[in-house]
């Protein structure tokens, strides 16, 4: 079998022409030789955009240890487990350097395939005890064996791991001795999906009959620390990529872990918007960590300006071990996009960002991760969360109510290109003002605005009156926010399910606001009721979304409608002063009621 090969893009945003193999060059003759109407269907075969999310077991794979084969051949020990038998090899998907003919026995691929051996065609020829072939029989102990020779346009092959470290030494590990610094260890994660979908498509997924696929580095779990040349590259991308550091420009887990910064929330939007964009693609995959991939899948469901459908990835075991869940993830996500049934009578997305997991088909709203197994992520917020499954090749059961990507009202292309911020020093408040949006209409990663979380309870307060003054945990916050951040503001989770947290509290976040810091107030964990909305309160209710989720919802909305009106006294506030802070929550709750 022939496998697609890996795709080489030399263009950002889907507008420069690609490279092509001697494959795609051999199709695209074939084609030429067909009638139009059959040219004129494989023209409509549908491309899906990929996106490499952080720290994603999805992309991970166990480390490469030298195999038994290497060490026999070097003079290494060989490896063996607790009782003294040798190991049996894993054998690795690689490439070969060249054709190789090898002789498979046959009858070995099913242990019955002998029991209907009149049903089969002759062998190519029969192998001796000494391993020689040949065309006749000559001698009964001869096993009847194809002959096949392998190429390496064939792609990948699963192979002994040969590699050894630099001193000759077996690769135990990721890196060359424990706790070796990054530079002496070897990556485990992809550096973007390409390489996935080829293994997925050589154990039979079959996804390449199914669409074409780009492949994109939106915020990677791996990198290219001496950069790459744009005639390597796999992904799309224009030019050369410059070396990478772990932590600035790739995110991983593990002894080296480095995790995303909210800046890259920026770029994940950014990277996605621009290829949805395009008009090239059925719609787009992010492949991400599992506890992470609830808060992003949220964030392109706010931020993502399309119609099309996306769906997010995870997996709770890495690559290559038993019973691996991210491969099926990902079908299935194929699967579902290619479905359309997210699609509305008017062809648009009904569903908004969704991640397809375990066959199930959940809000990005309201999807989080309960556990680290299959199965273990759950719908929070009381009303539902799961829109269906994809047992059956895909059916709905649910559409959410609430606005997402092309109606979102936080969207990219809805977000003002610069908006005033608010800053506090020396006591006095100043006017900052905030680029959100550069002159291409992208979000500029600065912009991203800072939101804490605080958390509160009941049986807290001292005795005696209540004291925000005695709050410095929050007020070391706020002093925090209001003096770096010009766009920031606090989700604050409380008792269940009216979000209400100690008097004292309350009343420290009261002051808050008075500051021009927008208080989103949620039910603690996963509150199954709405939050009572309160007019008379200077409070923005969360509805029934968990702490991360308003975090989400409450970042985006400060780009859209800025800090809050602060009152020229926080310990003397106006009456009108609190009129116009009323007002401006009334937008905010707007946004939390319908998102």
């Amino acid at each position: 079998m022939t496998f697609p090969p890996p795709h080489r893009a030399h263009r950002s945003g889907g507008t420069s022409p690609r490279s092509v193999g001697p494959l795609v060059r051999a199709l695209a003759t074939a084609l030429a030789l067909l009638p139009l109407s059959s040219t004129a269907l494989a023209a409509d075969k549908p491309r899906i955009a990929v996106f490499s999310g952080p720290t994603a077991t999805i992309q991970n794979n166990a480390p490469l240890i030298t195999s038994n084969k290497a060490r026999e051949q070097y003079g290494l020990p060989l490896r063996k487990d607790a009782y003294g038998r040798t190991l049996t090899d894993w054998p690795r998907y690689q490439r070969l350097a060249a054709p190789a003919t090898i002789y498979i026995e046959m009858f070995t691929a099913h242990p019955l395939e002998s029991q209907v051996s009149e049903l089969y065609a002759a062998p190519d020829g029969y192998v001796n005890a000494s391993g020689e072939f040949s065309k006749e029989k000559k001698s009964p102990s001869d096993k009847p064996a194809y002959a096949v020779t392998l190429k390496p346009e064939d792609g990948l092959y699963a192979l002994p791991y040969m590699g050894r470290q630099s001193d000759g030494s077996a690769w135990e590990s990721t890196s060359t001795k424990p706790g070796a610094p990054f530079a002496q260890s070897r990556q485990t994660f992809v550096p973007d999906p390409s390489r996935i979908f080829e293994e997925i498509e050589r154990n039979g997924g079959g996804i390449f009959s199914k669409a074409d696929y780009d492949f994109y580095r939106g915020v990677p779990a791996a990198g290219y620390p001496k950069g790459l040349p744009a005639a390597k590259r796999t992904d799309i991308g224009e030019g050369d990529i410059a070396p990478e550091k772990l932590g600035e420009d790739f995110f991983t887990y593990g002894p080296y872990g480095a995790a995303q910064t909210r800046p890259m929330l920026a770029q994940a939007a950014n990277r996605m918007q621009a290829a949805l964009s395009s008009g090239k693609y059925a719609g787009a995959l992010w492949l991400e960590g599992s506890p992470t991939s609830e808060g992003t899948v949220y964030w392109l469901n706010l931020l993502v300006d399309t119609p099309l459908p996306i769906s997010v990835n995870s997996a709770h075991r890495h690559r290559g071990v038993i019973s691996a869940d991210g491969d099926g993830n990902i079908l299935d996500s194929i699967n579902y996009v290619l479905s359309k049934i997210w699609a509305g009578p008017d062809g648009k997305n009904r569903l908004g960002a969704v991640m397809v997991q375990d066959e199930m088909i959940y809000s990005g709203r309201e999807i989080v991760k309960g556990d680290a197994h299959p199965g273990g992520y759950v719908a929070t917020g009381g009303y539902g969360g799961i829109l269906g499954v994809m047992t059956t090749g895909g059916y709905i059961t649910n559409v959410p109510t609430r606005k997402h990507t092309w109606n979102s009202e936080v969207r990219v292309t809805a977000l003002p290109a610069t908006i005033d911020g608010l800053l506090r020093h020396d006591g006095k408040f100043h006017k900052v003002p905030v680029a959100i949006k550069d002159a291409k209409g992208e979000l500029v990663p600065k912009a991203i605005p800072k939101v804490a979380m605080l958390k509160g309870d009941n049986w807290y307060d001292d005795a005696g009156e209540p004291n925000p003054a005695g709050e410095k945990g929050f007020t070391a916050t706020f002093d925090m926010l209001l003096e770096k951040y010009p766009l920031a503001g606090v989700v604050a989770e409380g008792l269940s399910p009216y979000a209400s947290l100690s008097r004292s509290q309350d009343m420290a976040l009261e002051k808050a606001v008075l500051c021009g810091l927008p208080v989103v107030r949620v039910a603690r964990g996963d509150a199954h009721a709405l939050v009572n909305t309160n007019p008379n309160n200077l409070f923005i209710e969360g509805s029934n979304a968990i702490a991360t989720k308003a975090r989400l919802l409450l970042t985006a909305a400060l780009m859209k409608y800025g800090p809050l009106p602060h009152a020229a006294d926080p310990e003397k506030p106006t009456p009108a002063e609190i009129t116009a802070i009323k007002e401006k929550v009334k937008l905010y709750q707007a946004l939390f009621d319908t998102h």
